[in-house]
């Protein structure tokens, strides 16, 4: 008999759908999406309903611990017990807390699941009363985003998601909406048909831009000239909105002073767009009203980002497009819930003094022998750091190294993990309850395990509970129930949980997030979160933080030609699913014809793609999808697609952006030739 059960999906998506997922027995049949969530409203992604089943299910599923037989990568395990592999770590971990100390530990992990139980929760608790090193992960990616909205707006929401259908200028910047941001789409098309502008703002004509009635093909690192241009033409039109910037804005003189260097003139050189397409669209700006920005990740992946981000975020204040539905910034949605993470993670256990590690750096520092204390037991879980981290020959050297432990803790059997020495298997999240908090959309849901547990698979807050027990931790707060760590993720006593306990939200209901019974609107009902009260373009907090008291503009200057940009895959999510049938093929690379023609290739020939960390074999792809001397291929394709054991992540610099000690995927700078 099959039956009909509700869930949400985990992944790190901006768009958190709701589910229906068709269950016989213990497995799952198919996934579509459900009606629960009004932003999502039955609409998912096919590769979450084509992927899932097998993800769940298929050959590549972990099911038992295993213990490692054979060289560090070479994937050689065999089956063990839950007890004998605890007692392992156990031993093989306290054995190096009682030479170097308990910092020489560190937890790897990023976003697998999005669930704020599976996230980090137990997980948390277990390396904070360890005493392990912290891991900053936000680095990896969001983070620069995150801190340029806080630093601008401060921890409040911005516009919401459902709103962008009001508007009547849509600005998508650095967002491949149709892959990554599925529903922004619905609000885009519903606008539209009620006579709204849509422009893009992509270095590549990703489909939603084939929709657009204006697309600007801008060079990438350059968004903060552009929107700096922009603000200049706006001044130039009269469009600056002078009793806003009066009342609500700080650092407007500074910020306009900065701007004026990069005139449209000027900036149509350095971004490689048409001077009338800077001035149409600050035209358009100036006029619509409500006007939007929908930002996307792609702009903060260089060493501007954070600038870029700023500026962009600078122009619905200067402009005054705040204060009403359907304006403003899509951001920020993440303030929208009422999260109590302190008191999840229990932050009061870590030790004084204990150091913070930014995830860019793992793999450096695991091959630092004058480290101290040295890393030597690390524990990866909810993360595939040899597919996604930069530099990737640099993390495959760090993970070989025999003198360190790896603890694996995962879904499927990844390229990472057959660099561990013990491997847990962990469940998907349709065999465990959780709540999610979107971070793309103002809607909080709660889900409940579908089918029990694969083969022998725990869910991550059990596997920490265990490994709590394992290593004598013995405050009760180790051994909280997951109802227990649901209630203390999200404030019960906050209005917008509508007198409803997390632990029991229905699972056919998706809480909105409300103000005093409406949606979020800037400067209607919610109010900027800064030390100053006002919309900060010069921010003295990302001043202090990080030496940037306003956005600034560094060309990058490399020996290399080409820009490598690698957006995500219809496919996968990042690397999730990368290790099914539908990921097996090895990337296009795609190259602008001009390009092309100079190194004499040919459609359809295998390139050789390569800068001073390593190279990679990829088919070609010629196209005006990309504008000259950027070349795109996707992200997230796991070692097997690979000729040489090297994919696009071997090609991204260790470089930081001005914002978060960010990682700079776009700033890798390649040369192609024929293979």
């Amino acid at each position: 008999m099959t039956v009909q059960k509700a869930s949400v999906c985990p992944l790190d998506c901006p768009d958190t759908c709701s589910l229906t997922v068709t269950v016989s027995g213990d497995d799952v049949l198919a996934v579509r999406g459900s009606k629960v969530n009004p932003i999502t409203h039955g609409a998912i992604c096919a590769k979450v309903a084509n992927s899932y089943p097998e993800f769940v299910h298929g050959p590549n599923r972990l099911r038992y611990p295993l213990k490692r037989i054979g060289r560090k990568g070479e994937g050689k395990f065999e089956r063990t017990s839950w007890d004998e592999a605890l007692d392992t770590i156990r031993d093989r971990v306290g054995a190096v807390i009682e030479r170097y100390g308990s910092q020489a530990v560190l937890p790897l992990n990023y976003a697998g699941p999005h669930g704020m139980l599976a996230g980090d929760s137990m997980s948390l608790r277990f390396f904070h009363g360890l005493g392990a090193s912290l891991l900053s992960r936000n680095p990896l990616c969001g983070g620069i985003r995150s801190a340029a909205y806080a630093g601008t707006f401060g921890a409040t929401p911005g516009t919401p998601l459902q709103q962008v259908s009001l508007s009547k200028l849509i600005i998508v910047w650095g967002n491949n909406a149709t892959v990554c941001n599925l529903h922004l789409m619905r609000q885009i098309n519903a606008a539209k048909r009620n006579g709204a502008r849509l422009v893009v703002i992509d270095p590549r004509r990703v489909k939603v831009a084939e929709q657009a009635q204006l697309h600007l093909p801008v060079r990438p690192g350059t968004d903060v000239v552009l929107a700096w241009a922009i603000a200049v033409e706006l001044e130039r039109l009269g469009g600056l909105d002078r009793a806003f910037i009066d009342e609500h804005v700080l650092g407007f003189d500074a910020f306009m002073e900065a701007a004026r260097g990069y005139p449209p003139e000027r900036a149509a050189e350095i971004c490689g767009v048409e001077l009338d397409d800077i001035r149409t669209l600050a035209r358009w700006y100036k006029q619509a009203s409500p006007a939007v920005i929908a930002w996307g990740n792609g702009l903060e992946r260089n060493q501007n980002g954070g600038s870029g981000l700023r500026a962009i975020a600078a122009l619905p204040a200067l402009a005054g497009k705040f204060g009403v539905a359907g304006g403003g910034l899509v951001g920020g949605a993440g303030h929208a819930f009422p999260k109590t993470l302190d008191k999840l993670t229990r932050a009061d256990f870590v030790p004084p003094q204990t150091r913070t590690i930014n995830i860019l750096d793992v793999a450096r520092l695991l091959l630092d022998d004058y480290l101290e204390p040295p890393i030597k037991a690390l524990f990866i879980y909810n993360h595939n750091p040899l597919i996604v981290h930069p530099d990737q020959n640099r993390m495959k050297q760090a993970l070989a190294r025999e003198d360190v432990f790896v603890v694996g803790i995962e879904v499927a059997m990844t390229d990472s993990m057959a660099y561990a020495d013990v491997v847990l298997p962990a469940c998907t999240h349709f065999e465990h309850a959780d709540l999610y908090a979107a971070y793309g959309q103002q809607y909080l849901q709660r889900a409940e395990a579908v089918i029990p547990p694969v083969g022998e698979s725990l869910p991550n807050t059990e596997i920490f509970r265990r490994l709590a027990a394992k290593f004598g931790l013995t405050d009760p707060a180790f051994r909280a129930s997951d109802a227990e760590l649901m209630d203390a993720a999200l404030s019960s006593d906050d209005p917008r949980m509508q007198g409803l306990q997390p632990s029991r939200i229905p699972v056919d209901r998706a809480i909105k997030m409300q103000y005093g019974s409406a949606e979020p609107i800037l400067f209607d009902n919610v109010a900027p979160r800064t030390p100053s009260g006002k919309i900060e373009l010069l921010s003295q907090t990302l001043g202090d933080r990080y030496g940037a008291i306003l956005p600034g503009y560094r060309p990058l200057v490399s020996r290399y030609p080409l820009t490598l940009i690698t957006p995500a895959s219809d496919k996968r999510i990042t690397s999730t699913f990368g290790g099914l049938p539908e990921s097996d093929a090895t990337p296009v690379l795609e190259v602008n014809p001009d390009d092309a023609a100079r190194r004499g290739l040919s459609d359809g020939m295998w390139v050789r793609v390569w800068n001073d960390l390593g190279e990679v074999f990829l088919p070609l792809r010629i196209t005006t999808l990309v504008r000259p001397g950027v070349v795109c291929s996707e992200k997230g394709a796991w070692l097997r697609t690979s000729p040489n054991g090297q994919t696009v992540s071997a090609l991204a610099p260790t470089h930081k952006a001005d914002l978060a000690d960010g990682a700079c995927f776009n700033d890798a700078r390649v040369e192609v030739q024929a293979r």
